[in-house]
């Protein structure tokens, strides 16, 4: 199956698509009102315009470092995950989005990043919690987060994972628990993006990778690969590499140009007809 990340109401319906995937909230903060034909998709703590307009949200290291895209690393500027009062608003989202359509995807969940977040927030709410290892709280807030959203949608829950799959990789990053979210998600989606897919081999590797964490899970996972300027030819092998472990692969921001590589894909898919001349043989 293939499917379209878009900011374009109009490309979730074309016909080149199974699934499309509407960005209700982007990491710069835009908003969008919820399509009933679309998945609609919500990057939950990642908020440039947020973040901008409230200091209280960002999430902070030990040393008062925010996590903002004026820091190394950061592309996006982040919300600490357990400000309780963003949640609430986020959760009211999920519960719009799913009042247009059952499937709702779940974007940018977790923390920014290793030794994040020690706000005064998260200073107290550790110390107060029964946990011991900060690690195991942080897994457990984004844990609790997603069961409240995925309750708050009554069909398929879609998570977009970040693309590491090396062991304790994603927990030790993010507070991403993948056995504990399986409960609670329908599908993972692993954004591998590239702006040529000049060579595959690293795609294959980091795809593999996740088809050897998820598998055990029994929760299927897709792969996004992005669109824009790539060549076709490289778009549609990065496609086939994908497909081989994906459940799915899905195309970001680009639907012209995916769509050309989906159509190019099938024709050349199709068992060749050879037509001969009336009277001659078969070679």
């Amino acid at each position: 199956m293939y499917g379209v990340v878009t900011r374009n109401a109009e490309e979730v319906d074309w016909s080149d698509f199974d699934v499309g995937f509407y960005e209700v909230k982007d990491v710069t903060g835009r908003a969008a009102e919820p399509l009933s034909e679309a998945v609609n998709m919500i990057s939950c703590f990642g908020d440039n315009a947020g973040v901008s307009s409230d200091p209280d949200l960002v999430a902070v290291d030990a040393d008062g470092r925010p996590a903002t895209r004026e820091q190394p690393y950061f592309d996006w500027s982040h919300v600490c995950p357990t400000h309780e009062r963003y949640r609430e608003g986020l959760l009211e989202i999920v519960s719009d989005c799913a009042a247009e359509n059952g499937d709702v995807r779940l974007d940018d969940v977790g923390f920014p990043r290793e030794g994040y977040c020690r706000c005064e927030r998260c200073e107290r709410g550790f110390a107060e919690s029964d946990y011991n290892d900060r690690k195991e709280w942080r897994a457990a807030e984004i844990t609790e987060f997603v069961a409240n959203a995925a309750d708050r949608i009554p069909d398929r829950t879609y998570l977009t994972l970040y693309p590491d799959p090396y062991p304790g990789h994603l927990y030790d990053r993010a507070g991403i628990d993948v056995e504990s979210l399986a409960a609670h998600v329908d599908e993972f989606v692993v954004p591998l993006y590239d702006t040529e897919y000049a060579t595959t081999y690293w795609l294959e590797t980091i795809a593999k990778g996740f088809e050897s964490l998820l598998d055990p899970l029994s929760t299927p996972f897709s792969v996004e690969l992005y669109a824009v300027d790539v060549d076709v030819d490289d778009l549609i092998r990065a496609t086939e590499v994908a497909s081989t472990y994906g459940e799915n692969v899905y195309f970001g921001y680009d639907a012209s140009n995916a769509a050309a590589a989906i159509r190019r894909k099938e024709a050349d898919d199709r068992p060749g007809v050879t037509h001969q001349p009336e009277g001659e043989p078969s070679p």
